[in-house]
């Protein structure tokens, strides 16, 4: 009897302490793909996280300061991370931040690359008076 009850209390205590660790210790919590739900919270993960989760962009552009060359914004493209609400995939989801922030989410359903006509150029015609 004495030795069931020393037993019973160094259960409880390590059960005790277990709980008490789980509650210190934040819980990884992974970016959901489901479209609403990424948006939904994407913009409460950093860089580092979406990295982390998803690896390095396929595709990204920084937006620097001339004078610093801070890096004040970045827009990355990946690819056929999110689902549709009827499971299909979208092919590229694009990623706008501002500093390490998420600002706004674009799912594209191409490949994100500019078409043929990126670059061209158009001749205006002069003013006709």
């Amino acid at each position: 009897m004495k030795y069931s009850a020393l037993l019973g209390v160094f259960l409880s205590s390590v059960l005790l302490m277990t709980a008490v660790k789980a509650e210190e210790a934040p819980a990884m919590v992974d970016i959901p793909t489901l479209e609403k739900d990424f948006v939904a919270t994407i913009n409460g993960f950093d860089k580092a996280k979406i990295i982390a989760q998803f690896g390095e962009p396929a595709k990204a552009d920084d937006v620097k300061v001339k004078s610093t060359g801070k890096v004040v914004a970045s827009i990355w493209q990946y690819h056929y991370i999110n689902t549709a609400a009827d499971g299909s995939y979208y092919e590229t989801t694009e990623l706008d931040f501002i500093d390490n922030k998420v600002v706004q989410v674009v799912f594209i359903n191409n490949d994100g690359s500019e078409g043929a006509d990126a670059g061209k150029k158009y001749d205006v015609p002069p003013n006709i008076e």
